[in-house]
C-alpha cells in the first residue's frame, strides 16, 4: 500500500518525497501559494451570502474576511460529447445552491503538493470561487489563473479572502481543463472546430470563465469593467496568452504575470501540436476522436505523460504566436505588471538533483552545463563563484528560463501600454509549505512560487514570515491591490514603479536594504548572453 500524508500539514513519508523530487523535475510544476497574516474583521454591518447568477442562486459563507462562494459552476461539465469542445454556457439549477465547499479539481495526476498525493479524475471541474469584502462598493476584480505547468493544480490552491479585504478586490479563483483533456490537437479535432484548429480548451475555459465575471460579477459587488487577470508561473503563461488573443479583447482592462514569461510565452506549432496528437492516439490505439472518448479519464493521463501541453498557435483564438502579436500591436493594450523571482532555478535544481538523492558533483558540472546551455554559459558560471554545483546549476536555469525572459517580455510590451517590472528578492523567504514539509536545509533563497505566499494563504495555512517579512507582504499587497483598482502599482512611502519596463521594482526586507528601483537586474541575470541565444534559437526556427 502506498504511503499518503497525515492532512494537508502531515509529516511527509520517504516515498512521497521521491514521488515530489520526480514531479517536480519533470515539469513547470507549480501551484501557487501563499499567505498574509489574518487581519482584523471587517467593521461593515455583514451582507448575506445569497446572491442570485444567471443561472441560478448561490449560497455561500459570511468569514471574518468577508464573503466567500466555493464551487460556482460557470460552463457545462465537458463530459461525452463535450469532451474537447470549447465551454457551453452552464445550465440553470433550480433553488439555490450551496457554494460553501470547493468544487473537484480538473483531470490531473498526482500531485507533489501535500494534501493532494491522489489523482482526480474528475471531468465535472468547470467551477470558480468567489471572494468578497463586505460593502456595496462596486470594487475592481482581479480572476486569478492557478500555476501548476497546465497539467495539475486548481482554483483552490490559493485562499485570497485576507487580500481582497486589504485591497478593496473582489478575487475570482478558477478551475480549467488541464493536459490532454485541455490541449490536445488532432485532425479529427480540427475538423469539429469552427476555425481548423484545436488544442485551446483549457483557455477558452478561462475566457469563458471571464465572460461569466462579466455577467455575473455586479451582484457580488464587483465591478465589470474593472477586471485583472492575474497569475502565477503556468497562470502567468496563460495571462501572456491570454494577451495576445484576440477573442479575450475586452475581457479584462489589466494583466499581472508572475514568473510566467518562460518560452516567451510561446505557443506550440499548430503542425506539431497535430504531430503530437497522432502520438497519442497511438498510445490509446485509437484511430479517432470518438475511440478517445470513450477512454477513461485514467487512461488519459496515463497516455499523456512525458509529452508537452500546451495551447496552440493559429485559428481564431490566437491567430499568431504572443511575441508576434505583441510587435504587431495586436495584442490588447492594457497596463501589465510583469515579474520574476530572483533565484527562480533553484526550486528544479533541487528537484533534480539533491531533491532526487544525487547532488551535483564539481566533476560532473562541466558536462551537465554543457550539454544543457553551452561552452558560453559554462563560462558565465563558474563553479567558484557558487556555494555547490547546485546552486551554480540554479542560477543558469533560472536566468534562462524565466528572468531573462521576464525582461524581454516588458520589452515587447512596452510599446504597446505601461508595464510596470518587478522582482522578488527577498533570499531569506521562507520555503513554501511544500517544501518546508520536505524538512530540508537546502538553501532555496527567493525561489519559483516562493512570493505567492507574500500575497495569498495557501489552504489556509499561515507562512512562518516574521515580522519584516510581513511589512514587505503588506507593502506588496498594497501595489498590486493599487494595480488591480487604478493600473498603476503604488504602496505608500514606498517607490514608485516607472511605465516602460527599464527600470525594475527589487522586493526585499528592510535588512537586506528595502524596495529599490534597479537598472542593473539584466546584467545580473547575464542576459545579454541569454538574449542572444534566445535570438540564435529564433533565427533557426523562423528562418
Amino acid at each position: 500500500m502506498s504511503e499518503t500524508v497525515s492532512g494537508r500539514s502531515g509529516a511527509l513519508r520517504p516515498r512521497w518525497l521521491r514521488r515530489a523530487a520526480t514531479a517536480l523535475a519533470a515539469a513547470l510544476f507549480t501551484p501557487a501559494l501563499t499567505p498574509l497574516s489574518a487581519s482584523p474583521a471587517h467593521a461593515a454591518t455583514p451582507q448575506p451570502a445569497l446572491v442570485r447568477t444567471d443561472a441560478g442562486w448561490v449560497r455561500g459563507e459570511t468569514t471574518a474576511e468577508g464573503r466567500q462562494f466555493l464551487g460556482i459552476p460557470y460552463a457545462q461539465p465537458p463530459v461525452g460529447d463535450l469532451r474537447w469542445t470549447a465551454p457551453r454556457p452552464v445550465r440553470p439549477w433550480p433553488g439555490v445552491r450551496e457554494a460553501d465547499g470547493f468544487g473537484d479539481r480538473c483531470v490531473q495526476s498526482a500531485s507533489w503538493d501535500p494534501g493532494y498525493e491522489q489523482p482526480s479524475h474528475t471531468e465535472d471541474c468547470l467551477d470558480l470561487n468567489v471572494y468578497a469584502p463586505q460593502g456595496s462598493a462596486r470594487r475592481p476584480v482581479m480572476v486569478w489563473l492557478h500555476g501548476g505547468g497546465l497539467t495539475a493544480g486548481a482554483g483552490e490552491d490559493i485562499v485570497p479572502d485576507a487580500f481582497a479585504r486589504r485591497t478593496g478586490t473582489v478575487v475570482v479563483t478558477v478551475n480549467y481543463r488541464l493536459g490532454a483533456m485541455g490541449f490536445l490537437a488532432t485532425s479529427d479535432l480540427d475538423a469539429e472546430s469552427g476555425d481548423g484548429v484545436s488544442g485551446n480548451y483549457g483557455m477558452l475555459d478561462q475566457q469563458a470563465a471571464l465572460r461569466w465575471v462579466r455577467a455575473n460579477i455586479g451582484r457580488f459587488g464587483g465591478d465589470p469593467g474593472r477586471v485583472t487577470i492575474a497569475g502565477e508561473s503556468a497562470g502567468g503563461r496563460s495571462v501572456c496568452t491570454q494577451l495576445a488573443s484576440p477573442t479575450g479583447k475586452g475581457l479584462f482592462r489589466a494583466g499581472i504575470v508572475q514568473s510566467g514569461a518562460y518560452g516567451d510565452c510561446a505557443a506550440r506549432p499548430h503542425e506539431a501540436a497535430v504531430a503530437q496528437g497522432r502520438t497519442f492516439l497511438a498510445r490509446l490505439d485509437c484511430a479517432d476522436v470518438a475511440c478517445l472518448r470513450d477512454r477513461s479519464a485514467e487512461e488519459i493521463l496515463a497516455a499523456q505523460a512525458g509529452l508537452t501541453w500546451g495551447p496552440v498557435v493559429g485559428g481564431a483564438f490566437l491567430p499568431v504566436q504572443p511575441a508576434r502579436a505583441y510587435a504587431d500591436g495586436a495584442a490588447a493594450g492594457v497596463p501589465v505588471l510583469n515579474g520574476a523571482n530572483q533565484d527562480e532555478g533553484r526550486l528544479f535544481s533541487f528537484a533534480r538533483f539533491d531533491g532526487a538523492g544525487a547532488p551535483l558533483t564539481a566533476e560532473r558540472y562541466p558536462a551537465v552545463m554543457r550539454a544543457e546551455f553551452g561552452d558560453r554559459a559554462l563560462a558565465r558560471y563558474p563553479l567558484s563563484a557558487y556555494p555547490s554545483p547546485t546552486l551554480a546549476h540554479a542560477t543558469a536555469q533560472g536566468d534562462q528560463g524565466f528572468a531573462c525572459p521576464a525582461l524581454r517580455l516588458n520589452q515587447a510590451l512596452a510599446g504597446r501600454g505601461p508595464v510596470y517590472a518587478y522582482e522578488f528578492a527577498d533570499r531569506t523567504s521562507p520555503p513554501f509549505a511544500s517544501l518546508r514539509a520536505l524538512d530540508t536545509d537546502f538553501d532555496f533563497g527567493a525561489t519559483h512560487v516562493n512570493e505567492v505566499q507574500y500575497l495569498f494563504r495557501h489552504f489556509g495555512l499561515e507562512s512562518p514570515l516574521n515580522a519584516e517579512q510581513r511589512r514587505l507582504a503588506r507593502q506588496m499587497t498594497d501595489y498590486w491591490g493599487s494595480f488591480i483598482r487604478d493600473g498603476v502599482p503604488r504602496a505608500a512611502g514606498q517607490p514608485a514603479i516607472p511605465a516602460g519596463g527599464t527600470r525594475v521594482l527589487t522586493f526585499r526586507t528592510a535588512a537586506q536594504g528595502g524596495n529599490t528601483l534597479s537598472t542593473a537586474v539584466h546584467g545580473e541575470h547575464q542576459c545579454g548572453l541569454w538574449d542572444n541565444l534566445a535570438d540564435s534559437v529564433a533565427v533557426g526556427v523562423n528562418g
